[in-house]
């Protein structure tokens, strides 16, 4: 289970500390969903949902793509591929033998980015899964046309047979293109918004084909979600998010999430999503940005040290390393460094991180330490949860809709109508 620790932020609470009340309440209402957006809170029974019904067809349709192509291609944008993109950045951060390449689309208009993508799969044989609610999202739509089409070229008339879509059970483009043309069909979930929906078969099936063991992850959730249904203080979603709720309160209205493992890239933009679009509305709302530690110490840590203090600082540690490997005497010394000797690196890097939660915390800068055993199938479903059930507790802390998204909607009336689309105002 995920552990919180506080105690880099205790100083700069109220003396009342953390409102572990307010906390209660609003995960009453996450739990009897009874709040704002109960309608989008399926994500709370859905590893067990999934688990028996979707969960042996995405494990075998993983297989049949493992066994005969090199490159999958996932089309999607926000919630439809940051999930999958983290857990297989976090898990699986160089392929193994066998192992496909996995490439993601559909989250840009770049004309350069698609034309690396498709030099980058030369020759290989691919399948694509495309991801989307509506099929009508302009950017995986645009990028969805195309790869169907080097399919048509590659494959001719079997090029339908490389296509799974994730999509709506009953309706929409995607939905009514899969059936015309005979794409195998998984399941958008109708009561779970994108940024929560990682743990269905939209994350599931590219992690699956990356070589992720997907049964893992599903029955590592299912026991950390009874965990996380805790009505205590000693919750660490609950310490979590009222830590962040008192800190905000007091001014500090940018957290930054900060991680030693560099393949924690993806996690972190998953990360932000999650917070920035459950939390950012009404004219509330804490900014979400994130770092990599220990090279942004080299960039960033000026300012985060000596900067407006306005920083609350999450950082997530693994508590144990997946290899090891001790530091090497060398004769001449000529660097001084033979005094690490003999010391394992992850030590060196645990001394780094303590010495960087010391001055930041003495700089003003709060600090929460949310720890995770191993960064593993089990490590990655702890912290899915974790954050998901946090952030539903500190949206409904602050009286906002964790659950509904109304602003991305300007940006793409402005765009259509640019566009000149047929009927766009």
């Amino acid at each position: 289970m995920v552990k919180v620790d506080l105690s880099g932020a205790r100083q700069f609470f109220t003396t009342a500390g953390p409102d572990y009340a307010a906390a209660a309440r609003a995960h009453q209402r996450l739990a009897e969903k009874n709040g704002l957006g109960y309608d989008f809170t399926g994500w709370t029974e859905l590893p067990q949902r999934i688990k028996d019904t979707e969960l042996d067809a995405i494990v075998a349709t993983a297989e049949k793509i493992r066994a005969r192509s090199q490159a999958l291609v996932v089309i999607g944008i926000g919630g439809s591929y940051l999930g999958a993109r983290g857990a297989i950045e976090l898990l699986k951060p160089m392929p193994g033998k066998g192992d496909p390449r996995v490439f993601f689309m559909g989250n840009t208009l770049s004309v350069d980015a698609l034309n690396d993508t498709i030099a980058a799969l030369g020759d290989m044989d691919f399948d694509v899964n495309v991801i989307s609610k509506s099929g009508t999202t302009l950017e995986p739509a645009v990028s969805f046309r195309i790869f169907r089409e080097l399919l048509a070229k590659k494959y001719g008339d079997k090029a339908n047979d490389h296509i799974f879509a994730t999509t709506d059970a009953k309706r929409g483009v995607l939905k009514s293109l899969a059936d015309k043309y005979g794409w195998p069909c998984f399941v958008v979930p109708d009561d779970v918004g994108g940024r929560f929906s990682v743990l269905s078969a939209v994350g599931l099936l590219p992690m699956a084909v990356a070589g992720i063991d997907v049964r893992k992850v599903i029955d590592a959730a299912i026991e950390e979600l009874k965990a996380l249904d805790l009505r205590s203080p000693e919750n660490p979603a609950w310490q979590y998010a009222a830590a962040r709720q008192q800190l905000y309160g007091k001014g500090y209205g940018i957290e930054i999430l900060g991680c030693y493992e560099p393949s924690f890239r993806f996690m972190a933009e998953w990360w932000k999503q999650l917070y920035g679009e459950s939390e950012g509305k009404d004219g509330k709302g804490i900014f979400p940005a994130s770092v990599e530690f220990t090279a942004d110490l080299h960039s960033m840590g000026q300012f985060i040290q000596q900067g407006p203090r306005t920083l609350m600082e999450s950082i997530v540690r693994f508590t144990e390393s997946r290899s090891s490997f001790p530091f090497p005497v060398e004769a001449e010394d000529a660097d001084g460094l033979n005094y690490l000797a003999g010391r394992d690196i992850s030590e060196v890097c645990r001394v780094a991180a303590d010495a960087v939660r010391e001055a930041h915390v003495s700089g003003g800068v709060p600090n929460l330490v949310i720890e995770v055993p191993k960064r593993d199938e089990e490590g990655f479903a702890a912290l899915v949860c974790f954050f998901e059930v946090a952030c539903a507790i500190s949206g409904y802390m602050s009286q906002v809709n964790p659950f509904d998204q109304p602003g991305v909607e300007a940006y793409k009336k402005n765009m259509f109508r640019m566009l000149g689309k047929p009927g766009a105002k």
